[in-house]
């Protein structure tokens, strides 16, 4: 019989009191500024990882088995209703030792998640992986729209390295930290790109990803495209350093607006499970830097 739950898993791994990993849908997108249909992305991304295989070929590893559990879905009417319910949510997982996996929705249901994990790992630092920088003050007369939310993050900590920038702004310019930005251009051209972003971020890592840091012609299903991004080992090589040599205690994924076309939800789905892989890793050794 099908499982609504995080790659099908039966009950053996994926009850709550056992599991090591929980996965908190968010299904909310009310300020998306272009196309909207991220309210879809969770579901979307769950009901795609059935079909994963769950065996990790690069991490000679099976990451069900440290259980995934699949909660309920948290909905609110607005942005700052649906902050506060994903900060008391978070801030209880991290209480009883969850490793919390937020699916998005806009970009905003990041900021509860980040607030909690800030406060749960003091000198918490943010991996923002993004095609925009959303260090707008405001946008359309809203300081929680979906392109504010590093604008909001950047209130609770200063340590945020964003990979993959492409799309800004004039007015975000003051905001920007020239050490802490890795623009897509760049990447592109400096093979040593991937070992530079991990040396700046603190010991703990909280990751936050915009699918749309990936270029189009990889996920297509988003509300915000913008060409020249990253591809899958570009993405899957940083996650794997940054799990090597810092210790990651949560991550997100936002904005995935299902269009029709399955791969980009399985895309997805997949790279939650290897970084999940990476992440709970147990004997591969970490590279010199």
């Amino acid at each position: 019989m099908a499982r609504h739950n995080f790659c099908n898993l039966p009950r053996e791994f994926s009850d709550y009191k056992g599991a090591r990993i929980v996965i908190l849908p968010v299904p909310f997108d009310k300020t998306s500024s272009w196309m909207k249909g991220s309210v879809r992305g969770p579901g979307a991304i769950i009901s795609a990882s059935k079909h994963l295989e769950l065996y990790d070929i690069e991490t000679h590893s099976e990451v069900y088995r440290e259980g995934i559990h699949t909660l309920k879905a948290v909905s609110a009417n607005d942005s700052k209703g649906m902050i506060e319910k994903v900060y008391t949510r978070v801030k209880a997982l991290l209480r009883d030792g969850k490793f919390v996996v937020l699916l998005g929705g806009e970009h905003m249901v990041s900021l509860g998640s980040i607030m909690a994990h800030v406060e749960h790992y003091p000198g918490l630092s943010i991996l923002h992986l993004d095609a925009h920088t959303d260090m707008r003050d405001s946008y359309e007369g809203n300081r929680y729209s979906h392109a504010c939310v590093m604008a909001r993050a950047r209130e609770i900590t200063r340590d945020i390295v964003s990979v993959g920038i492409r799309s800004m702004d004039h007015s975000e310019l003051p905001y920007l930290n020239k050490r802490r930005i890795f623009y897509a251009s760049s990447i592109k051209k400096d093979k040593n790109w991937i070992e530079k972003t991990v040396k700046r971020l603190t010991d703990n890592v909280y990751v936050t990803i915009d699918v749309d840091v990936f270029d189009p012609s990889i996920i297509p299903s988003t509300g915000t495209p913008e060409p020249g991004g990253l591809d899958w080992y570009e993405v899957t090589g940083l996650l794997r350093m940054a799990s090597l040599k810092k210790r990651v205690v949560g991550f997100d994924v936002v904005e995935l607006r299902p269009s029709g076309n399955r791969a980009p939800d399985f895309t997805i789905a997949k790279l939650i499970y290897t970084f999940l892989s990476y992440i709970f890793r147990k004997d591969e050794k970490a590279p010199e830097l």
